[in-house]
């Protein structure tokens, strides 16, 4: 029982540690760039702005193609349905009005 909740706490801290080391990596790259003048400065001094950007078009991107793959639940749907038949018995049960639907 204990392992278990060990491992998620450990899961979304190894999430922490990929973000912090990609974020670590890229704040390496864009000062190393504006230490070396490879790149004019009116450039570089903006790559974290197209940064945001592309990472919020990345993330609708996703967020798209999640709902074009969303998937049907059949089972689901018949358990939902059940669990609001149940509610409705036991709102009547205790005076309230739920409607006729």
């Amino acid at each position: 029982m204990f392992l278990k909740a060990a491992s998620k706490i450990e899961e979304p801290m190894k999430h922490i540690v990929k973000i912090m080391s990609l974020l670590v990596a890229m704040s390496a790259v864009w000062i190393s760039l504006l230490q070396a003048s490879i790149l004019p400065k009116s450039y570089t001094w903006q790559l974290p702005i197209y940064f945001v950007v592309s990472l919020g078009c990345y993330g609708l991107l996703m967020v798209g193609v999640g709902l074009m793959h969303f998937p049907v639940c059949p089972q689901e749907a018949i358990l939902l349905q059940q669990d609001i038949v149940e509610a409705k018995e036991f709102l009547k049960e205790k005076g309230v009005d739920v409607g006729s639907n």
